[in-house]
């Protein structure tokens, strides 16, 4: 045996990948084919094809098509296994903006009262990554930034709230990837991260009733974003 071979063979092999690695990488592929309509609304998404399309095993899919499962993008069916969920219809979206107008003008309010400064210091933090971020473009790689800050704004400020069973029922609805599923095109980044400071600023100042007002101002003018979107493009 050779030194160079000598000395390879007292080295330690490297570590292994890790799963959780493998599995987020995985998770994040599959959302992006989702997001972007690679795997068309409605179609069956197979376990073998999207391991072979990835040349990864089934393994890391499954559990990546658990964790879709529980956001609402694919479900499970017991005779035909995974598949797209449809795109939101016109009286869903109006469905979902009805909860939201339920629970989060709610969780601002609370969020005014109860907020850290952890909890503040992450807000301030979300509003500014948020300037400048595309929620446009051609694929979930260009706008799916804006997204994850844009989700992450509504969920810390429900978690800020003190209640967790609010802030619990605020996350579960998965909006935004709803939201952004539709469209790769929104229209409605400079005026969300508007709406956004407004409610930022009535937290910090302790204000409940500016908070709420401020929240319910937002989803209210999303709304009108929103439905404006079925019009233009026929949903």
């Amino acid at each position: 045996m050779s030194a160079d071979a000598t000395e390879s063979a007292r080295r330690p092999a490297p570590p292994a990948p890790r799963r959780e690695a493998l599995t987020d990488s995985v998770y994040e592929a599959v959302k992006a084919m989702l997001m972007d309509h690679v795997i068309q609304p409605g179609a069956r998404v197979g376990i073998e094809a999207v391991s072979r399309s990835l040349g990864v095993s089934p393994t890391p899919v499954r559990e990546a098509m658990a964790r879709l499962e529980s956001e609402g993008l694919v479900v499970k069916r017991s005779l035909s296994g995974y598949r797209a969920t449809v795109l939101l219809a016109r009286h869903d979206m109006e469905q979902l903006f009805e909860m939201r107008l339920l629970l989060e003008p709610a969780a601002a309010a609370l969020a005014a009262e109860h907020a850290g400064n952890a909890e503040l210091d992450r807000l301030e933090t979300l509003v500014e990554e948020m300037q400048g971020q595309s929620d446009t473009g051609d694929s979930y790689a260009v706008y799916g930034r804006f997204a994850m800050l844009d989700q992450h704004f509504h969920d810390v400020l429900a978690a800020a709230s003190g209640r967790p069973l609010l802030a619990a029922a605020v996350e579960r609805l998965h909006v935004h990837l709803h939201l952004f599923r539709l469209s790769p095109v929104t229209g409605g980044s400079p005026a969300t991260v508007v709406e956004h400071g407004r409610i930022l600023r009535a937290v910090l100042r302790r204000s409940p009733e500016r908070a709420a007002e401020a929240m319910r101002e937002h989803l209210e003018l999303s709304l009108e974003r929103q439905l404006d979107r079925y019009v233009q493009e026929g949903f």
